[in-house]
């Protein structure tokens, strides 16, 4: 994989600004300054940086009057920015920040004019709230609402607030009560709509961040309970507010945190409200590359990052992404290089066969077939098949190829597919990154496999198995069967990884008479097939590993699996058959 591929730029397109300047009697545009990672809008505009104009926004969510408004769009495609740029137009503290708004889209309709800076605007960001514990998170929360208290300070003296209000007032602190702190957005709304004569509007951004890593850490009753109580009180029971919006990357199950928020809008990546407000589309990255002088990489860049869906929209691209390349004029995984992906990982590497064989068919650039629910439920996302997919699709690591619905239930069939090239090798290192801690081990397995060398391949299968098998189950004590089969559906992710370009690797399909476990065909002609069956030592019919490694390759003889490769055209001396047998984390590999 050609990961590092470079394109080169000169220095001249690099950070220069969108001013005119004089060369030699005449005059040529300098290009715009990449501000990487800034994502508050009047640093932008002020800097003259690199902005492509999101500000219709305002007007489309303002025209819906929709009392609630959450929306979920994967990380780094810009939600941070549009809340700091809804927050500058509308905001009362901001009312001096019109001129930045005046050559953009939203100035253009005078009632737009007449609304800008003229509302109290509370702000929030969960985005950096990533703890490991229940309490940490708490505390981070509570935090968040000490300082949002201290913003607002001035009106703690002012005459509309009583003896009591500002008693509340100066409870706000670090170890208030949970009671306390669930109320404090909703009484704040109330001192301010009073002081300013106006209800407020209130922005919550990255709203499931700390949700995300309760999951991941095992505190996810405990801190639902507490947002819960926050949310309910904030947006549903609160006659203050005026509009709220929230976003985030997945939309979090009903049930878990907005119960009974039942005037809740909410926009998901199949939704076709706001599809071109958040991404860049294909005009604006084509249009930014002819500024850029980079119009010759519209095929690459297309390749590399585009394939992002939004409601009906297909020409979506990541902004970080093409921020970073129009920096530095290279090709790189830049977005999936933000993120961890740590709770993608653990839920690939320890689900069962079926997602790992559709995980197969992903990386071969092939659809899968599923419902969807876009309500995350976390606690699904180990067992219900399709909670992973939904969960994948809300992070932006797959795509809408197409769907249908039926009619009669309503429920909709979705065909999804990896999003794009930098999706595909960020997949692709998460799965080589199983095998990081055995990587002699699994690499001298390979090498063993493709030179048929039976001793070798013994020792060190039994290596990888033994360091491998954990990292496979499910986190509890599965079965001596199921533990096999989870591994070898890992096991052969990492093949399809590590060979791609020398086989089609696939398992568990049909051929002949039965399905087969794993076959190896080659896509060079000096290179064999292979055909490994796997199986477990039943210890009342089998005395020993080799008899269960004799039954494994009876059955690959009697159940004709070499069928689909001889359709091929593919040799029969050319095929070579393998059986496993495992008990436990003893491995033996016959042929």
């Amino acid at each position: 994989r050609d990961t590092d591929r470079s394109r080169g730029l000169g220095d001249v397109y690099k950070r220069q600004s969108l001013s005119v300047v004089k060369d030699l009697g005449r005059s040529r545009p300098m290009k715009s300054v990449i501000s990487i990672g800034n994502q508050d809008f009047i640093s932008i505009r002020k800097n003259n940086c690199f902005y492509i104009d999101k500000t219709d926004f305002i007007r489309e969510w303002w025209d819906n009057q929709d009392s609630v408004t959450l929306i979920t769009r994967p990380r780094r495609f810009g939600k941070t920015l549009n809340m700091s740029m809804v927050e500058y137009f509308f905001s009362v503290n901001h009312s001096e920040c019109s001129k930045y708004f005046e050559d953009l889209v939203i100035w253009k309709e005078e009632r737009f004019r007449k609304l800008q800076g003229t509302y109290p605007v509370i702000s929030l960001s969960f985005a950096d709230i990533k703890a490991t514990t229940y309490e940490t998170a708490r505390r981070a929360v509570i935090r968040k609402l000490v300082k949002l208290y201290s913003t607002f300070e001035f009106v703690k003296s002012s005459k509309v607030l009583n003896e009591k209000d500002r008693a509340y007032f100066d409870s706000v602190e670090e170890n208030m009560s949970d009671d306390a702190a669930a109320v404090a957005v909703n009484y704040l709304s109330d001192y301010l709509s009073r002081y300013y004569g106006k209800k407020v509007i209130i922005l919550l951004d990255e709203y499931d961040t700390p949700l995300q890593e309760s999951y991941i850490h095992g505190y996810w009753e405990n801190l639902t309970a507490f947002i819960r109580s926050l949310f309910n009180s904030t947006f549903k029971t609160n006659p203050y507010m005026e509009r709220g919006l929230l976003t985030g990357i997945t939309r979090v199950s009903k049930e878990s945190i907005f119960s009974d928020l039942n005037n809740l809008e909410v926009v998901t990546t199949t939704s076709e409200k706001y599809s071109g407000s958040f991404g860049f589309t294909e005009e604006e990255v084509f249009h930014a590359l002819e500024e850029n002088g980079l119009s010759d990489e519209k095929g690459t860049v297309r390749y590399w990052y585009d394939g992002f869906s939004f409601g009906k929209r297909k020409d979506i691209y990541n902004p970080w992404s093409i921020t970073k390349y129009l920096d530095t004029g290279e090709y790189g995984t830049y977005w999936a290089d933000t993120s961890g992906n740590m709770l993608i990982s653990n839920l690939i590497r320890r689900s069962p066969a079926k997602i790992k064989t559709e995980m197969e068919d992903l990386l071969n650039g092939r659809v899968i077939c599923t419902e969807l629910d876009e309500q995350v439920i976390f606690e699904q996302l180990g067992r219900k098949r399709g909670a992973i997919w939904s969960l994948m699709l809300a992070s932006g690591y797959l795509k809408v190829d197409r769907y249908e619905m039926d009619n009669r239930t309503g429920k909709r069939q979705y065909d999804l597919k990896v999003t794009n090239h930098e999706t595909m090798l960020m997949f692709e290192q998460m799965i080589e990154d199983w095998f990081t801690e055995e990587d002699s081990a699994y690499g001298n397995f390979k090498d063993a496999l493709l030179a048929g060398d039976l001793d070798y391949m013994n020792q060190f299968m039994n290596q990888v198995a033994l360091q491998t098998f954990s990292s496979f189950d499910t986190g509890g004590k599965p079965s001596e069967e199921l533990e096999p089969e989870r591994f070898y559906h890992g096991f052969v992710l990492g093949l399809i990884v590590d060979l791609a370009g020398k086989y089609r690797i696939t398992s568990n399909r049909e051929s002949g008479f039965g399905r087969y476990d794993v076959v190896m065909e080659p896509l060079k002609e000096n290179l064999d097939a292979i055909v490994m069956e796997f199986k477990v030592q039943n210890t009342s019919k089998e005395k020993s590993l080799e008899e269960t490694v004799e039954h494994a390759l009876r059955q690959i003889q009697e159940k004709q699996y070499d069928t689909e490769l001889l359709a091929r055209g593919i040799a029969k001396e050319q095929i070579r058959h393998y059986g496993f047998a495992f008990r436990g984390k003893k491995v033996l590999i016959g042929n």
